[in-house]
């Protein structure tokens, strides 16, 4: 049986206690599980990238798209089932704990911007070992990698934003509906479906994109090489920075869309719908078997 609305947003609240205790107490296993977290997305990134080269796109225009959210849609459920640390599903879990007096905006600021630092570092790291991989130096890779990465950083800062709304909108949603129930099999497909949702979606989501869009900017040198002698190809370079075809560009703006999408339309909704006076009840009942729990320990 599905976790009550109530029971489910305390349990997300312990979530971002225990995240955050984390944090706290043990700051180098965040940062690690943060870096891990990072690297699993690319996972799903480097598998999107390996099963999308050379489709044809008049063969079906979406099948692309497809094919990427069905090898992608598993980084997520690792991360999941791991318990490492993924800075989108933290903006939504720490929001309900601050929500819930587990933690401070403070806290909840800090929290984030450690766990996207990690995420950043694990991302970019596996990434640029993928990019030295000889297998994504071949011409359907290397094509593939640098059209991505011209459609994600070409996108004006409006279409990065609300794409990166609706990315952090379907992910997260699945991220904490991870916690609604009981069995592995239901939080698998759950889990799974978010991912799918906004890679096959066309999304924008800050940690995929740090990987996506820095293969072919590490491997760029090799692509010009390649089009040289391509009459029908017009060289577009790339760059790390904030104009169009910058990376930094891409960046600012996905992670914009994303905490608005992960707390605006996941965090505050779930908080919103629970019935304040039974989570307040659920609270009553858990201080007094805590201190009850706490006299029997002493009479022992």
């Amino acid at each position: 049986m599905p976790l009550s609305s109530e029971k489910h947003l305390m349990e997300v609240a312990d979530v971002c206690d225990k995240k955050w205790g984390m944090l706290r107490e043990r700051p180098l296993a965040f940062s690690i599980s943060a870096f891990a977290g990072g690297a699993f997305v690319c996972f799903g990134a480097m598998l999107a990238l390996a099963v999308s080269a050379g489709v044809p796109s008049n063969l079906a225009p979406g099948l692309a798209n497809l094919l990427m959210g069905l090898v992608f849609m598993f980084s997520l459920v690792i991360i999941m089932f791991s318990g490492m640390t993924l800075v989108t599903a933290d903006m939504a879990y720490g929001l309900v704990g601050v929500f819930q007096d587990r933690i401070t905006w403070r806290q909840f600021v800090c929290g984030v911007f450690v766990g996207y630092i990690g995420n950043f570092v694990g991302s970019m790291t596996f990434m640029w070992i993928m990019s030295k991989g000889g297998g994504y130096h071949a011409l359907p890779w290397l094509m593939r990698a640098h059209e991505i990465g011209l459609a994600k950083t070409g996108e004006t800062a409006m279409e990065i934003f609300v794409m990166g709304i609706i990315c952090t909108w379907t992910l997260q949603s699945a991220a904490i509906l991870f916690m609604k129930t009981n069995d592995d099999m239901s939080k698998i497909v759950l889990t799974a479906y978010g991912p799918l949702a906004f890679v096959a979606g066309m999304n924008e989501h800050c940690i995929a994109n740090i990987g996506f869009l820095a293969v072919p900017l590490f491997q760029q040198d090799m692509w010009v090489e390649a089009v040289s002698g391509m009459n029908n190809v017009v060289p577009v370079l790339m760059h790390w920075g904030f104009g169009k075809f910058g990376w930094a560009h891409n960046q600012l703006f996905t992670v914009m869309g994303n905490a608005i999408g992960g707390t605006l339309f996941v965090a505050v909704v779930f908080q919103l719908v629970a019935d304040p006076l039974k989570l307040k009840d659920l609270y009553r009942k858990r201080h007094e078997l805590m201190a009850a729990d706490g006299e029997l320990k002493e009479v022992e």
